[in-house]
């Protein structure tokens, strides 16, 4: 089943292709060339896909008019050729119609603001034969100084395949997170329970992690303050983004100490303690102490270096989703339910609803996730924004996994584009899926029934989540999918192995109680007989 779904994506992935708003112009003057960024409107303008069979034209510097009419051009001097013209003054159909009318065979419209996908109405852009784009201003004049002589271009936009590579990448970092976190929460509650078999849980703390939610009060406590968050974030992100940056700076820190610990304890790695001042002193402790700082303010120092600051918020992100999942525990199935459930109306309704009440009308959830001047990641790459001179980066939240779209056109030129994964995707669900696993633990489960099908189902709607957001071309709120996926799977496992009753209640007095065999080898349960601990 696997390998037929890796074929079809695979082959989906090769064939299925789509046009992009991004183009790219080529000039040379026969002893050098050079490629530069172009923003076009693909239902409007048909561009080869390929250099090679891309039309070649002579280009007229007309930077000087906006040629919104024919006055001061003098006859027969763009026929045949392309010629660049400042923007403003009129509209691009405008522009268009009028080099169409002196014979030129494309235009381009130079733009010292920040360039957004040409759009006109219908019955304008119909009229329009040639091809039409967007440069930058300091695009042509760079171009001016480096070919004096004379400007040959071609315009070319090369077809992107509908299946981002840095989809696959994102689908294989999610779905290790969950699992490996899953994984690591219930290892950590069998350890526990070794260490302490005489452990009852029948109040719904002490579990594997520091922290249980065990109570629905509490989970809507949480869900409520998260509301608030977002809302704040929305209103007072120029200043509390910097809030947000130094906690996730210090949590993602400790985080992967706590992950590069557990690694060095598999290994067999020793701790080499050590006295000073009469104080014991681990060294393998303090070395990856050092290590994690070290990581964590490297990417504080470099956070908008966006050509590859990515892979170091990526690998803090995966430690930070990792420790919480391991950290903080959900006691049963039925906390497991409110919590997830609440959390898919939050997703939804701050993705789908706060649009009708925003001034812009953008998603709350977007606008805070992405910062402001993400445009093209926001709206899935159909409509484009690139910044016609340099400017200063704008700080963006490190709450999302960022993968940069590998197969997008020109990322050199035009600016690098990311496929985003908020970290509520991978730690909501994964919350559900460590409880799966835990549970498979209390009723010592050799086949991790519960872990691996919902890890399973966490693939599938990944999967579905994916597709969705490709045919509607819109970014889509993950736990739309991945709620109804993993619950339903964890419910539908319980109910067919007749565990519904303990699973749901999750204690592990009722566990022991169930008859699916005793939790510890001696059947103790730390309980007495009347159920209190």
């Amino acid at each position: 089943m696997a390998r037929t779904l890796t074929i079809i994506l695979f082959i989906v992935y090769m064939f299925s292709q789509t046009n992009s708003q991004e183009a790219i112009l080529h000039i040379s003057d026969g002893s050098a060339e050079k490629e530069y960024c172009l923003v076009y409107n693909s239902s409007w303008t048909k561009l080869s896909t390929s250099l090679s069979n891309a039309v070649e034209y002579q280009l007229v510097n007309l930077t000087s008019t906006f040629l919104c009419s024919e006055s001061g051009v003098a006859p027969d001097a763009l026929r045949g050729r392309a010629v660049v013209v400042m923007l403003g003054e009129c509209g691009f159909s405008q522009k268009a119609l009028v080099a169409q009318d002196l014979g030129a065979s494309a235009v381009l419209i130079a733009s010292k603001t920040t360039m957004l996908t040409p759009s006109a109405n219908e019955s304008d852009y119909g009229k329009v034969k040639i091809p039409l784009a967007l440069m930058r201003y300091r695009d042509i004049m760079d171009a001016q100084q480096t070919f004096p002589s004379g400007m040959a271009v071609r315009l070319y936009a090369p077809l992107l395949p509908v299946f981002d590579v840095s989809l696959f990448v994102m689908l294989a970092l999610s779905i290790f997170t969950v699992a490996m976190g899953a994984y690591w929460s219930g290892m950590s509650e069998r350890d526990r329970l070794n260490e302490s078999p005489a452990v009852g849980s029948c109040e719904g703390k002490g579990s594997s992690g520091d922290l249980s939610l065990y109570s629905p009060l509490k989970v809507i406590i949480f869900v409520a303050l998260m509301s608030t968050m977002l809302v704040l974030m929305y209103f007072f992100y120029t200043w509390l983004v910097y809030v947000i940056i130094a906690v996730f700076c210090l949590a993602s820190a400790v985080a992967l100490h706590s992950c590069l610990d557990a690694i060095m304890e598999i290994v067999g790695c020793g701790s080499c303690n050590f006295s000073f001042l009469g104080k014991d002193f681990s060294a393998r402790s303090l070395l990856l102490a050092a290590v994690s700082v070290a990581v964590a303010v490297v990417w504080v120092v470099y956070r908008n270096e966006d050509r590859w600051i990515w892979i170091l918020q990526d690998l803090l992100g995966i430690a930070f989703c990792l420790n919480f999942m391991k950290t903080i525990t959900v006691s049963n199935f039925k906390v497991c339910v409110i919590l997830l459930s609440l959390l898919l109306l939050y997703d939804v309704f701050f993705v789908f609803i706060t649009p009708f009440f925003t001034p812009n009308g953008e998603s709350i959830m977007v606008q805070v996730a992405l910062g402001p001047g993400s445009t093209g990641e926001k709206s899935g790459g159909n409509m484009v924004e690139v910044p016609a001179e340099p400017r200063a980066p704008h700080e963006k939240l490190p709450v999302v996994m960022r993968v940069p779209r590998f197969s997008a056109l020109a990322q050199n030129l035009c600016g690098m584009q990311f496929s985003i994964l908020g970290y509520g995707d991978i730690i909501v669900p994964g919350l559900l899926v460590a409880y799966c696993h835990r549970f498979d633990v209390w009723t010592s489960s050799s086949k991790k029934i519960y872990f691996l099908s919902c890890t399973a189902a966490y693939f599938i709607g990944m999967i579905v989540t994916f597709a969705v957001m490709i045919v509607s071309k819109m970014g889509q709120p993950a736990l739309l999918y991945l709620v109804p996926f993993t619950l339903l799977t964890s419910a539908v496992v319980a109910w067919c192995r007749k565990e519904m009753r303990q699973f749901w209640t999750g204690s592990t007095y009722e566990v022991l109680d169930s008859s699916t065999g005793p939790l510890l080898q001696d059947g103790g349960s730390g309980c007495d007989g009347g159920g209190k601990c």
